[in-house]
């Protein structure tokens, strides 16, 4: 156990007085801190799980199995049961046979975005797996690239695509591509709406076991859907924070977590978001104050010095220097200290990233 300054009260704007933390490069770290984790632990909640209470500063290294027993009944906490799909397709363009890599992104209108690697034009037609085709209706000079896929059926689509996972894991493995185990483990136990590109990496540790625990202490587990995009975990690179501006992600506050999470706050118990993803939304859903059922697009982009609505504390993974939801952590505890745990982390043989271990920020 170790100790850190304490961080200020909840109602106030961390880090909001230092100039620095409008830099990009006020959040960036040793690349010697991140031990990359290549594959998920051998058992979900035997991951690691630095606990930091903000209020003391106090700092403990447990499990994950062990999290439970830091939440008090009447506890909310809220959940993103979006579901990965296996969103990459390797492809060849028709006629010529050039080699195309399609990563989609969301399905718009009978149509997808995507991010498409390699040249390809309005029209182009290219072939896929398993007899599937797309077809290019409009490259976009944002890198986006409207798509029509045939057949656009999520039976074949299972089958052609494979697990998107983070290019970092790729590169630490040597190039190995994504096998079974990938199927079932980028995925958490609790997914259920299908549509993201990237896992909510905080929901990975949890079992069954966890969330039995959660309930026998009387933490109400609630549920939103946030289909995550390329852009929640892609770095920054404006200079200025000021001049980021996160891609939207389609999201859905149900009418029931949305009561569930004002029932807690009105009677001083703790709003706990696994993951940024969800933290995000319910901030979104709670731009009146009081947390409102909410369907739709949301862009909100949390960072030092936002004013916090609805979110009492965060289990998070430890993220890719100057990324949004390292800053998003940052909002929550401080840069400062939240660098330091990271530091401590480090230190201590912490895994990083996706398929790395978790904390949890009270």
């Amino acid at each position: 156990m170790s100790s850190l300054p304490a961080s200020p009260a909840l109602a106030e704007p961390t880090d909001v007085t230092v100039g620095e933390d409008e830099r990009l490069e006020a959040f960036d770290y040793p690349e010697a801190w991140a031990r990359i984790a290549d594959r998920p632990a051998p058992v979900r909640d035997a991951s690691r799980l630095l606990v930091y209470d903000r209020r003391t500063g106090r700092v403990e290294h447990r499990r994950f199995l062990d999290l439970p027993g830091y939440c008090a009944p009447g506890d909310v906490m809220i959940v993103n049961d979006s579901r990965v799909i296996p969103a990459r397709l390797d492809g060849v363009k028709i006629p010529s046979g050039g080699r195309v890599e399609v990563l989609l992104i969301r399905r718009d209108g009978g149509a997808w975005t995507a991010l498409v690697k390699g040249a390809v034009r309005p029209g182009q037609r290219i072939a896929f797996e398993l007899g599937g085709e797309g077809e290019v209706l409009e490259p976009n000079a944002a890198g986006r690239t409207r798509l029509r896929l045939t057949p656009d059926d999520p039976v074949w689509l299972d089958r052609a695509g494979r697990v998107p996972l983070p290019p970092y894991i790729a590169k630490t493995r040597g190039g190995d591509a994504p096998d079974a185990a990938d199927r079932a483990r980028y995925q958490t136990v609790y997914a259920r709406a299908e549509g993201s590109v990237a896992a909510p990496t905080a929901g990975l540790h949890f079992t069954r076991a966890v969330f039995d625990a959660l309930i026998a202490r009387g933490v109400h587990v609630a549920t939103v859907t946030l289909h995550v995009g390329p852009g929640t975990f892609e770095p920054l690179r404006a200079a200025r924070l000021a001049d980021h501006r996160m891609e939207a992600e389609w999201g859905e506050v149900p009418p029931e977590t949305a009561e569930a999470i004002n029932r807690a706050r009105e009677s001083g118990s703790r709003v706990i978001a696994v993951g940024t993803t969800s933290t995000r939304l319910i901030e979104t859903a709670a731009a009146e104050g009081r947390v409102r059922a909410f369907s739709g697009d949301t862009s909100l982009f949390i960072r030092p010095g936002y004013r916090w609505r609805a979110v009492d504390a965060l289990v998070t993974n430890f993220h890719l220097p100057r990324s949004t939801p390292l800053l998003l952590a940052s909002a929550l505890c401080g840069r400062s200290a939240l660098l330091d745990l990271y530091r401590e982390a480090a230190a201590e043989g912490y895994r990083f990233y996706s398929y790395g271990d978790a904390m949890v920020i009270f």
